[in-house]
């Protein structure tokens, strides 16, 4: 079975049917059966939908709902049974209310742009689309929250409350579109992550809906609710367990200033060292991303930033506070770099530049993309691997015959190794997959895991074994089972297929 992220790059085809995807005339990835008594009464169901919601707010032709029939992982697509585009928590409600009563399956859906397939629909499965619930409840500067509804743009946190100083820490790169209810099923990060954490580090409430159709409220406004952390268990449950209409999240202050440098060296591996090296002396920067050889030509030819084109690899390294305290922190990190002799040391000397800087970085994906196909991968390590897995990733690729550029958050260890590829050749991307299907092996047997940001979807749904066992598999399906005793929700996703009829007899 295949796994891996196919995006479309350089080659650009499109699918010309449903049957038919960019990369071949079948989908690899096995995918339950619709349930054929469900699609025969699709039109009855439209009927009641439309009465739970506000007028316009279902779309049942096939037109439109062919508008969500993927997300981010394009390789996959299913035309869903109808869409739901609620507005309100109530309307959530009456939506999950009646599909529970009518065994309906239900998708919950952000803005569309997981790389793991966690949004793909099913053909006898409802979307729900939270794209218009994008209301900002209320900010609370005294308390560092603001309680949005969970449509609202990652980015467009940090504008609503720019204006009064304050800012949203985390920032996945595609943080201009995606949602915060995306970000929370997923439990994403960003590049600043590494000093602020990640989602479930700046999420303090949710309002939660269940599969029958129950409001409950989960956290608050402060930083530790009573009773079981139940926060933990919904922040990157990839909607699983109900669906999340509405967050209190933490702002903070806005820092006095902050400045990126860059640091370039004759080896991956010696990079990845002194990643080890900053991080062992106690120096958590406020970001830590790692570029290779083909990145930073690619990323330089694309945003001009100034990146040594000759370099091997790249450390961005960004410091925030005062102009003493900046300075101070990048003058105790070169010193930290100058023990690995740094074939480039440069700070930026300009808002511009640093602007440029960040520019390369966050359309790296992008910028790769105009050259190549390429498949994206996402695990995680411990730090003090990074030199050696670096050097194992490339040798992976090696092997089968192929080219990898390296882009990644190295501070917390998140890999996303881009495997290059042409997409118009079967065998190099069977190649590519198996390349694939190694690293994440090779991630979890270095100590690390799966996913760090990504989540599993369908894409590691069948790797799940190689880091669970079948117990840890049961306990966490009997979990979902509780919340969803007809695993109606987000079906097909995260679990193996088999192996789920035992653990619904066992919840």
């Amino acid at each position: 079975m295949r796994f891996v992220i196919y995006h479309v790059g350089a080659s650009g085809r499109e699918s010309a049917d449903d049957t038919q995807t960019p990369w071949g005339p079948t989908m690899p990835l096995a995918l339950p059966e619709p349930d054929q008594v469900v699609m025969r009464q699709r039109e009855a169901i439209v009927e009641d939908l439309r009465r739970l919601v506000a007028p316009g707010g279902i779309i049942g032709d096939e037109e439109g709902r062919r508008a969500y029939e993927t997300d981010a992982l394009t390789a996959y697509r299913r035309v869903p049974l109808a869409v739901a585009l609620p507005t309100s928590t109530e309307e959530v409600s009456r939506l999950l209310r009646y599909c529970h009563a009518n065994d309906i399956k239900v998708v919950a859906r952000g803005a569309g742009t997981s790389l793991s397939g966690g949004a793909l629909p099913a053909e006898d499965a409802l979307v729900i689309a939270v794209s218009r619930m994008t209301r900002v409840l209320g900010i609370d500067t005294m308390n560092r929250t603001a309680t949005v509804e969970v449509g609202i743009t990652n980015l467009g946190i940090s504008e609503a409350v720019k204006a009064q100083g304050f800012f949203y820490a985390p920032d996945p790169s595609s943080q201009l579109a995606c949602t915060l209810a995306g970000n929370i099923g997923m439990n994403s990060g960003g590049a600043h992550c590494l000093k602020y954490g990640v989602t479930t580090n700046n999420v303090l409430g949710l309002k939660l809906v269940l599969m029958d159709g129950e409001v409950i409220d989960i956290g608050g406004r402060h930083l530790d609710a009573a009773g079981y952390d139940l926060m933990g268990l919904i922040v990157g449950s990839e909607g699983q367990l109900g669906i999340v209409t509405e967050a209190t999240v933490r702002i903070l202050r806005a820092p006095e200033g902050a400045r990126p440098m860059l640091i370039g060296f004759n080896s991956s591996e010696t990079a990845g060292r002194c990643v080890s090296a900053i991080i062992g002396a106690g120096i958590i920067p406020v970001a830590i991303e790692f570029m290779d050889k083909p990145a930073i030509q690619v990323c330089e030819a694309f945003a001009k930033a100034g990146y040594p084109t000759d370099a091997e690899a790249l450390l961005i390294i960004e410091v925030e506070g005062s102009t003493e305290e900046i300075a101070d922190l990048l003058n105790v990190i070169g010193g930290i770099a100058g023990r690995f002799a740094p074939s480039v040391l440069r700070i930026s000397q300009s808002a511009e530049q640093s602007a440029a800087i960040w520019k390369g970085r966050k359309s790296a994906f992008g910028a790769i993309g105009r050259i190549s196909d390429y498949y994206c991968m996402d695990g995680t390590i411990p730090l003090g691997k990074l030199g050696a897995v670096l050097v194992a990733i490339s040798q992976i690729c090696d092997k089968h015959g192929l080219k990898v550029a390296n882009i990644f958050h190295a501070g917390d260890g998140n890999l996303h190794p881009l495997i290059l590829y042409d997409a118009n050749d079967e065998a190099e991307a069977e190649r590519a997959e198996k390349a694939g299907e190694e690293i994440l092996e090779l991630c979890v047997t270095s100590g690390g895991c799966l996913t760090g940001e990504h989540g599993v979807g369908i894409e590691k749904r069948d790797l799940m074994r190689v880091q669970f066992t079948e117990t840890d598999l049961a306990a966490q399906m009997r979990i979902k089972t509780v919340f969803d005793p007809k695993w109606l929700l987000n079906p097909a996703k995260v679990f193996p297929l088999d192996g789920r009829e035992t653990a619904l007899e066992a919840a």
